[in-house]
């Protein structure tokens, strides 16, 4: 029997091989946090081959991210629409009509409209559901070997490049150096390859034997302890990188922990939507005031109660209920020119509801790593105290290690490598030890493929250079074993035991490894201890960060120093020592290590206490520096966002120096502009301190630890956000994620300003999602970030444009449509309350059936629906003058002011065509009808033309096409229409007339204005 335990409320796990047993017993607790789910800590005993022995019900091993089902769909999207006050609010009117006392015309008149609305909806949203679907359905297709014949927990074997199908616990491997690596790009975001270890004695046995568990008895006397630890583990959807592994299943389904740890995003609203929201409710009020005052001036007479309703109905066009559907429209149209943009190829919309966001971001906060550099890791700087080694004289760091191999040439071991002396060690010794330790600690795997030439197995006898592919948790590791292959010692093989080296003169280093402690970011370091197999000699190398490794080495006067003068040229700096045990002394921590790590409290603890024996008084062999490269373009898009207005604040888990560094090599602070680097602060009257000497500081960038951060946010938040919203740019170093989303969070409340967060990793997406914007960028740390963002990008100059081009475009083609849609209501709204004025206060619809459907569909969509197509000025020009981004800050395109604008053209309009109708009729109610209606279509169709600033040939078509439906239409409306009249001139006299008089003022005063106050773009398009 298989038994695993809890330890420490975290996701540790004990392993007992014991006697005589099938079943696998296992009880995992989870972290616990925000929008984490907990697991049941109960034991669960699985029973391999035997699932009628089971106490409880196992969930199928699928997922499913569908909203609905094939039966709640339709009932859920309906309550989704009708849970929002306007659509019921539609629903209700529809319903109405229903009553004959309020009936007002043909009832199609109302449920057409939202008819419409509600299929476009519902269009919309099956198609996401199908989409979804088929996205399930393709991952739950897939076919694993399953080694139990029966039950849902058991044995399951996965092959290489493979998805593991569910949470295992691993086994067995065919790899040879027993251990293989994991891909987990979709559980955290991360490309780089995490290393798992099978359990030790599971991996003894044969293969045919882990094949059968189900059908075999072991008995092990005395029983096998073994501790377990998420080394250990195999977690569903990451990926295998190179042979067969074999482990037991342990939870499918809706237990995976990849789904348990999912949480839903917040759903985004966009301003633009608030601000049409808010005007809509001014429009409502609008609507009951006229509906009282039309029954105030009947005196309340009669059932006036059913009159007020009555008016209600007949002017609900006041409140447009294809607004929503023309905006909903306009931004799938939006998504799809972004996505059609080839100057920003691969740019994908993932939430099609706020592309007006981009055009009004006034705080950018970005990653560093991998989305202002390109996580691309070269070796830069080799520094041994004394002496510094560059990209230019790394030919002498190669003829060091040349000379070292080379100097006994027959004498093998090599003696002098191994034996201390008592003189002053050589330059080409020192440059050697540093080399070799580099070589020696990582955990890099070297993993030969076929190249066409030779196979997989020669090469990996014969370590062909041309076949080896390096595989690491981490691309500075990689780099730094890249580097010690150029200049002579190559790492050829590892396995979970063994290391070996192959010198510049062909001969293989082998070392054995006895323990190894893998990097946490709790501890930032990591360390190894190898027995050279040709001298006997042990060794413990380790590096890890300045600020660690500067209490575990021996004292030195220029550890400091160096790696100051290293972060500030933009190097992430490691520093690497070593330490020579005896035999008596490995063996003395080797006990102590095997206890701690058996302990079943505080088992954590206690192994650390053990490691940290071993960690004193090490000697300093050398830093090294690798550099992150910038991504293209970096300086010259950050260049253009500040001009346009925006603030760039750069959060990063990186080094202060480091950090700091890359903000000045990419200009986020400009050379005219001092720093100020905020002090290490732990309590509140050293912050208070350090807020007054920044208060004194103007036009300075901020630099600040995560720390410090915390300390100034939890006893002076308003003063520190205050101070850091007035900088031109701020620097967040070793920031947490949950810092990250707590600084988006607090920019928002406090400024009230949109915000737009831009990271690459899995760490970014909490920021991401809290962002009124989110946007991904599809880096080398997988597609998480992407995946969870509004906007996915490919690289970071791509933003640029997004913003000033699409983002700009996006918001004041919106502003024009919602506004004109309103005007659109706004006219005829006018010429009813205007009709019945005139005829004492009746409730009488002016236009019936048809017509007042035709109105807002053929007659005017097309023309009014072009205005998303329409542009101020060309992408050329919003990108070479990104300040024509900083007008839109201000929220100028839609605002009260403008609203009244459209409010009073509406009413000036619907007014002159109603009473010139009135006054220039010939005594037949049909010809007011005929006169008012194809004045107002002309007025609508003009005004459009009058609205647009650039045409487009489909805006023409779109004009045209609407004239002619109208024209063509008038031979099936003789119902309303006298088809007689309107071919008489008198007909056409009098339509144009009040046409002109409608439009030709508006026509004047738009001249005026482009005159004696043009707009800021109108010089740029002359």
């Amino acid at each position: 029997m298989f038994a695993c335990s809890s330890v420490d409320g975290k996701a540790g796990l004990q392993w007992l091989y014991l006697v005589e047993g099938q079943a696998l017993v296992c009880s995992a607790g989870w972290w616990q946090g925000s929008g984490v789910c907990v697991r049941d800590p109960r034991p669960r005993t699985v029973w391999l081959g035997h699932p009628e022995k089971r106490d409880q019900r196992y969930p199928r091993n699928v997922i499913n991210n569908q909203k609905y089902n094939f039966f709640t769909f339709l009932p859920g999207v309906l309550f989704n629409q009708f849970k929002y006050f306007f659509n019921l609010y539609f629903l209700l009117l529809a319903c109405s009509q229903f009553v004959v006392e309020m009936r007002l015309g043909a009832l199609y008149t109302y449920w057409v409209p939202l008819g419409f609305v509600l299929a476009v909806t519902v269009i919309r949203e099956a198609a996401e559901e199908i989409r979804c679907y088929m996205r399930d359905k393709e991952v739950n297709s897939q076919i694993y070997s399953k080694l139990t014949a029966r039950g849902r927990l058991g044995g399951s074997s996965v092959p290489a490049n493979q998805r593991v199908p569910a949470d295992m616990i691993f086994l067995r491997t065919s790899e040879k150096n027993g251990s293989c690596f994991l891909r987990t790009d979709q559980l955290d975001g991360e490309t780089d390859w995490k290393l798992r270890l099978p359990v030790t004695c599971t991996q003894r046995l044969p293969t045919a034997s882990v094949s059968c568990l189900h059908t075999k008895h072991y008995t092990c006397d005395p029983p096998v302890n073994e501790s377990l630890s998420i080394e250990n583990t195999l977690w569903a959807s990451t990926v295998i990188a190179s042979g067969t592994v074999v482990g037991v299943v342990l939870y499918t389904g809706r237990e995976l922990r990849s789904v348990m740890n999912t949480s839903n995003p917040r759903s985004k609203i966009g301003l633009f939507d608030l601000e049409v929201n808010c005007l809509t409710k001014i429009l409502f009020g609008a609507l009951v005031v006229v509906s009282l005052v039309m029954v105030a001036l009947q005196h309340f007479a009669g059932r006036w109660y059913l009159q007020i309703i009555r008016f209600l109905l007949l002017f609900s066009n006041i409140i447009p209920i294809s607004l929503r559907v023309n905006l909903d429209m306009g931004k799938i149209v939006y998504s799809w020119v972004i996505r059609r943009d080839s100057k920003i190829p691969g740019t994908v919309v993932r939430s099609s509801t706020i592309p007006e966001q981009l055009g009004r971001i006034s705080y950018l906060l970005t990653d560093k790593t991998g989305t202002l550099t390109q996580n691309e890791m070269v070796f830069k700087r080799l520094h041994l105290g004394t002496v510094a080694y560059g990209l230019d004289s790394m030919d002498e760091v190669q003829s060091h290690i040349f000379s070292i191999y080379t100097q006994s040439l027959f004498s093998i071991p090599l003696p002098g490598l191994t034996l201390a002396t008592k003189v002053r060690k050589t330059m080409s010794s020192r440059v050697h030890e540093a080399v070799k330790a580099i070589a020696l600690c990582h955990n890099v795997t070297p993993v030969y493929e076929s190249n066409g030439v030779t196979d997989q197995a020669e090469a990996e006898r014969h370590y062909e250079d041309s076949c080896r592919v390096y595989q690491a948790s981490s691309p500075d590791e990689v780099a730094l074993v890249q580097w010690t292959e150029s200049v002579g010692l190559t790492l050829v093989g590892r396995d979970q035991s063994s290391v070996q080296l192959r010198t510049p003169g062909g001969h293989i280093l082998n070392f054995t490894i006895l323990q190894i402690f893998p990097f946490t970011y709790e501890s930032k370091r990591m360390g190894i201890i190898v027995r050279d197999e040709s001298t006997g000699e042990i060794t413990f190398y380790m590096k890890g960060a300045d600020v660690v490794m500067a209490g575990i080495v021996q004292y030195n006067d220029w550890l400091e120093e160096e790696c100051g003068n290293m972060a500030r040229e933009g190097l992430r700096v490691l520093v690497v020592a070593k330490k020579s045990l005896t035999e008596e002394q490995y063996q003395d921590f080797e006990a102590r290590y095997v206890q701690a790590k058996l302990s079943v409290h505080d088992r954590s603890l206690k192994v650390a206490t053990v490691i940290e024996s071993l960690e004193m008084e090490m000697e300093l062999l050398c830093l090294t520096g690798v550099e992150d490269q910038l991504q293209t373009d970096v300086r010259p898009t950050l260049e253009t966002l500040r001009n346009a207005g925006i603030k760039v604040w750069m959060l990063t888990g990186d080094k202060l120096e480091t950090a700091t560094c890359t903000a000045k090599n990419a200009h986020l602070v400009t050379r005219t502009q001092d720093i100020h680097i905020f002090r290490l602060v732990t309590n509140r009257g050293e912050a208070h301190l350090e807020l007054n000497a920044f208060r004194r500081k103007h036009d300075c960038a901020l630099v600040i630890s995560g720390d410090s951060l915390e300390v100034c946010l939890k006893y002076y938040e308003y003063e520190f956000m205050e101070l850091a919203c007035q900088c031109p740019a701020v620097v967040c170093c070793r920031c947490a994620p949950t810092q990250k989303a707590q600084i988006v969070r607090l920019l928002q409340e406090r400024t009230g300003k949109l915000t737009c967060a831009v990271g690459d990793g899995g760490n970014d997406v909490s920021m991401i999602q809290e962002a009124d914007c989110g946007v991904g960028v599809e880096g080398k740390e997988g597609k998480q970030a992407s995946l969870a963002a509004d906007f996915s990008i490919t690289q970071f100059k791509h933003l640029g444009r997004l913003l000033m081009v699409h983002g700009r475009n996006s918001y004041k083609r919106s502003a024009a449509l919602s506004q004109f849609v309103i005007h659109r209501s706004l006219c005829i709204s006018t010429m009813q309350a205007v009709f019945s004025s005139v005829f004492y206060f009746a409730s009488v619809p002016l236009y019936q059936g048809f017509l007042i459907i035709g109105y807002s569909t053929i007659y005017t969509m097309f023309p009014v629906f072009s205005l998303v197509l329409d542009k101020d000025v060309k992408s050329e020009v919003a990108m070479l003058y990104p300040e024509l981004y900083k007008d839109l800050l201000k929220g100028r395109p839609l605002s009260y002011k403008t609203f009244l604008i459209w409010v009073l053209i509406s009413i000036y309009q619907g007014s002159i065509i109603m009473y010139g109708a009135l006054l220039l009729f010939e005594s037949e109610f049909v010809h007011i009808v005929a006169i008012s209606f194809t004045s107002l279509i002309l007025t609508e169709l003009l005004m459009v033309a009058l609205t647009i600033q650039t045409w487009h040939w489909l805006m023409i078509v779109a004009e045209l096409l609407s004239l002619s439906c109208y024209i063509a239409s008038l031979v099936f409306l003789h119902e309303f229409i006298d088809v007689y009249f309107i071919a008489t001139l008198s007909f056409l006299w009098k339509v144009t007339v009040i046409t002109l008089v409608s439009c030709l003022p508006l026509y004047v005063l738009k001249y005026l204005r482009r005159r004696f106050s043009p707009p800021s773009y109108s010089k740029l398009t002359s």
